[in-house]
């Protein structure tokens, strides 16, 4: 499984970005799909999960309200859409696959998000 992450950039507090993550597996609906950050100086922490189907979501206490994570299975890519940014929403945002509940064996590279005040 091969995991490419899109989408990240400069944006000012209170806009938006969504992120988007390309999967390349013959059985992408196979797979739940989260999406993780790393700030500087800090551990990688959980944003948001989404089922293999799409019907069971879940988020961290930061991102819930403002996050949106959503799969389309027939172009193999997952998006994270994130509203009213935060300076502290600033990380790298990696997506990750895996064929167990919460668990995740395939990562991909990051992408960065910047949120300036």
């Amino acid at each position: 499984v091969q995991l490419q992450a899109s989408g990240g950039g400069l944006v000012q507090a209170g806009g938006s970005l969504r992120l988007s993550c390309a999967a390349s597996v013959r059985t992408f609906s196979d797979y739940g799909m989260g999406w993780f950050r790393q700030a500087p100086g800090k551990e990688r922490e959980f944003v948001a999960a989404i089922s293999w189907s799409g019907g069971s979501t879940s988020y961290s206490d930061s991102a819930k309200g403002r996050f949106t994570i959503s799969r389309d299975n027939a172009k193999n890519t997952v998006y994270l859409q994130m509203n009213s940014l935060k300076p502290e929403d600033t990380a790298v945002y990696y997506c990750a696959a895996g064929l167990l509940t919460g668990k995740y064996a395939h990562w991909g590279q990051g992408t960065q998000v910047t949120v300036s005040s």
